[in-house]
């Protein structure tokens, strides 16, 4: 009989140690969901303008011939003759990268019989910063002249924008503030800490142009006003509610 009584005193003691791990554990999820379902957001947005310092120039040059080694020996003399220019306006070694190289043979298709090669064709692409945005026409012009067949794009770029990127957080956290501190007053609620931060970023590069009567390669260059970069920051602030 002694050793039942232990038997139920032990039995009630693990059912009640079992008892307070579970009211814990649901106090806890409580107070969790508390913290996390009684909270608020607010949107915050921040712009800022700043005028490009650099133009980010993708260049081809594109030559074929009827071997593989003489077009791979013309498409080099051009690209030399490029590069040589880009250095004779200023432009840095470490700012012209070849991002491409591709040979490609060249068939013909005769009516009733299979296709032949005719030659061979070198695709070399360019990759051209600029950091003198005066001299953005006349290097269009000029590489050109010297051998480059398609001008595949131009952007003008703020060359580090990560000061921009903070000045523009920094507006849009002020403006989410000012929205909390707004809600605040009208509804006569106090808010705690912060429990969520989220941003993103984007941002439009000004618009390029060229002239109608100007074509790449004679006539003085094209136009290409550089315009204004637009960097924007958007946040969204989550506060607790106390």
């Amino acid at each position: 009989m002694q050793n039942y009584y232990k038997y139920l005193i032990w039995v009630g003691i693990a059912t009640l140690v079992i008892l307070s791990v579970f009211i814990l554990a649901k106090t806890d999820q409580v107070l969790n969901t508390a913290a996390t379902t009684n909270t608020v957001s607010f949107n915050g947005e921040g712009k800022v303008l700043a005028k490009p310092d650099v133009a980010a120039i993708s260049l081809s040059i594109v030559t074929e011939a009827v071997t593989s080694k003489s077009a791979q020996d013309e498409n080099s003399r051009k690209s030399k003759a490029v590069t040589d220019f880009l250095k004779d306006q200023g432009v840095e070694e470490k700012d012209i990268k070849t991002t491409g190289y591709n040979i490609y043979p060249q068939y013909r298709y005769p009516q009733y019989d299979k296709p032949e090669i005719r030659g061979y064709q070198v695709n070399q692409t360019m990759e051209v910063k600029v950091r003198d945005l005066d001299k953005v026409s006349s290097v269009l012009d000029g590489v050109v002249s010297a051998g480059v067949n398609q001008v595949n794009s131009l952007s003008f770029e703020i060359d580090e924008p990560e000061k921009l990127k903070a000045e523009a957080r920094q507006k849009a956290i002020e403006d989410a503030r000012a929205k909390a501190d707004e809600l605040e007053d009208q509804l006569g609620v106090d808010l705690g800490k912060i429990v969520n931060f989220s941003e993103s970023i984007g941002g439009f590069p000004g618009p390029i142009f060229y002239a109608a009567e100007r074509g790449m390669g004679g006539g003085g260059g094209p136009s290409v006003p550089t315009g204004e970069n637009e960097i924007i920051v958007q946040v969204t602030i989550t506060y607790q509610i106390k």
